[in-house]
């Protein structure tokens, strides 16, 4: 990204990154831990490695044992890398896609980055998906997903919309400032 930037290939001032699942904490990483990108949006995403290890369903359960080390032995470690441990440089407005029923990034994940960035006062939105999972199964929220980020992405870099679906609602964003 920083190589398109000073290519000029790209716009510095509007620079996004996205993903989901470990492309979702890549993202959260990325914001937390880097200035590269002035926005982002992660889509049922690991915020915390720790929470990951603990809260998540039997088969995923020992995953980051191969990744990070073993926990709770290496928790210290699992705590740097994690970006909700990690808040400080967070200043990019970011947008959050999850599904409430995923058993294996439980949705307070991305709750509890919401959250965060509000205190921050980082433009922020938050839209959780009734009956989704870990991805996104159903028409409407995928096409919600990839609406709404596009429209996330409009409103904080203050660009005009176009080809949206007629009636769509813009992604609500927490702290926007007023860009008229």
């Amino acid at each position: 990204a920083t190589y398109l930037a000073d290519e000029g290939i790209v716009d510095r001032t509007k620079m996004a990154i996205d993903g989901g699942s470990a492309g979702g904490y890549t993202t959260l990483a990325c914001l937390a831990f880097t200035d590269v990108f002035t926005a982002g949006c992660s889509l049922y995403g690991v915020a915390s490695l720790e929470a990951l290890a603990t809260d998540t369903h039997k088969f995923e359960s020992r995953y980051l044992d191969y990744l990070v080390g073993p926990y709770p032995e290496m928790q210290d470690v699992y705590k740097q890398r994690a970006p909700i441990e990690n808040l400080d440089k967070l200043s990019a407005p970011l947008c959050l896609f999850q599904g409430l029923e995923d058993k294996i990034v439980p949705p307070n994940q991305a709750q509890l980055m919401y959250d965060a960035c509000c205190e921050k006062s980082i433009p922020a939105a938050l839209e959780m998906f009734e009956g989704e999972q870990h991805g996104f199964r159903k028409e409407e929220n995928i096409r919600r997903a990839l609406d709404g980020e596009y429209s996330f992405y409009t409103q904080v870099w203050s660009l005009e919309a176009a080809g949206l679906p007629e009636g769509f609602v813009p992604v609500e964003i927490a702290n926007l400032p007023n860009k008229e």
